[in-house]
């Protein structure tokens, strides 16, 4: 079971999730998006939350709430969160602890802590599924801006060629109107004929 918020579902704002314990953490471990945001009470047994971004956010524009005074919240990207199997069920460390920060939260904002439970919605997911479904609609972008990219490509060798083509077509034509120097000595060609030669 997981435990579904919106932070502000009238600005179609990101999704907060939670398992509803420690297996239900090893599952959204395992298949998290790359846009997930990872947040743990630090020091203190409590539930793994998650913050789905929309793309183009960044940590920085995360806002906090709490249900306890005098907290640190510690959050990383997902793709940070490290398992190993020497790890207890639910337990995560970190690749790279310099993505790792630290929130001290003083007092409890019951406003925010109240606005979330109010959109609160439980649901069994698969996430195996959901991650698939995720990583197959990235491969889908991916193939199209590869298509894409390709398409532009060819268009522009086409319009070098057709630029390429119009040059060599030209001095085609210049040369078979060209006077040499022996022709204009001899006076066979007036200058006014030479003009229209180019004209």
């Amino acid at each position: 079971m997981v435990f579904y918020f919106k932070a502000r579902p009238e600005a179609g704002d990101y999704t907060i999730f939670m398992g509803l314990d420690k297996f239900e953490n090893e599952e959204l471990i395992k298949y998290g998006f790359p846009e997930d945001i990872w947040f743990h009470v630090d020091k203190m047994s409590s539930a793994h939350v998650y913050v789905r971004l929309n793309r183009g956010q960044t940590m920085d524009s995360i806002s906090e709430g709490n249900k306890v005074n005098n907290i640190d919240v510690v959050y990383t990207p997902w793709a940070n969160l490290k398992k190993t199997a020497s790890m207890d069920v639910g337990q995560v460390g970190f690749h790279n602890s310099k993505m790792v920060r630290t929130v001290r939260v003083e007092k409890r904002i019951n406003e925010v802590v109240n606005r979330l439970n109010r959109t609160k919605v439980e649901r069994t997911p698969d996430f195996k599924a959901e991650r698939e479904a995720y990583g197959a609609a990235e491969k889908a972008e991916r193939k199209a801006q590869l298509r894409e990219k390709k398409r532009r490509e060819e268009m522009d060798r086409l319009e070098k060629e057709r630029v390429a083509e119009m040059r060599s077509y030209k001095n085609l034509m210049v040369s078979d109107k060209m006077t040499s120097n022996k022709q204009i000595a001899s006076g066979e060609k007036s200058l006014q004929e030479l003009e229209e030669d180019f004209m």
